[in-house]
């Protein structure tokens, strides 16, 4: 079973500014509750016990609202990077965080929103033998769309819809094996997902709620919707 988590925690979240001026962007609030509450709780459902926090740019603010990880039912620990790391560099770090004999890893964008099955994740990937195991969510257009025939007349209109591709969710499970494939400093995307042999690096398809909170319309938008997702009365 999975029991370690790893958050990726020390962005800078320029395009939400002025509300991350004095935060990571992971503890920007939606909903009266900062973003990384939301994953801690489902996190915490799903049998995590402790999760390892890379932290970088305000990370006071972080450490200051987490403390030991209590308030979430969990134990926080952190890995700061002095200098960023980048992705696959700040995970390669925090693993070192990781209790002794660890073999699976849950790992997190702490900037997103999403309400997953984490133990079909979980499942999912043990029964794969994965060494990698991606969540990949719907692409929804962010533009409303115009359907016309051959001749150009207009059928009609559709807003926003889900188009026919796939997107990287920032959910992830990493196996002990990755560990030496990630860079000390760069992007496990770029450096190491190249490296990995396809039969054992897959995905999880979801069609569960997410959302990226890259801007401030994100945000006004996600606070629409948080709600009713995570029945906050």
């Amino acid at each position: 079973m999975v029991k370690s988590a790893i958050i990726l925690a020390g962005g800078k979240g320029e395009r939400l500014r002025p509300y991350t001026n004095d935060r990571p962007k992971p503890m920007v609030e939606v909903a009266g509750r900062p973003i990384l509450a939301y994953q801690l709780e489902q996190l915490k459902k799903a049998g995590i016990e402790e999760v390892v926090f890379a932290c970088s740019y305000q990370r006071e603010a972080l450490q200051k609202h987490l403390n030991s990880g209590e308030k979430y039912g969990i134990k926080a620990l952190f890995s700061v990077e002095e200098t960023p790391l980048g992705r696959g560099g700040g995970i390669k770090k925090a693993m070192r965080e990781l209790p002794d004999g660890w073999e699976n890893v849950l790992i997190t964008n702490g900037d997103n929103l999403w309400k997953l099955d984490v133990l079909g994740l979980i499942k999912k990937h043990q029964e794969k033998n994965a060494i990698a195991t991606i969540v990949v969510v719907p692409l929804k257009s962010p533009y409303g769309v115009v359907e016309f025939n051959q001749h150009d007349e207009i059928l009609g209109f559709k807003e926003k819809p889900i188009l026919p591709h796939w997107i990287n969710a920032g959910v992830y499970i990493f196996s002990k094996e990755i560990e030496l494939l990630l860079p000390d400093e760069g992007d496990h995307e770029i450096e190491t997902f190249p490296k990995l042999p396809s039969e054992r690096f897959i995905v999880f398809k979801s069609t569960d709620y997410w959302r990226g909170v890259d801007t401030v319309k994100d945000l006004t938008e996600a606070e629409k919707e948080v709600a009713e997702i995570f029945q906050i009365s």
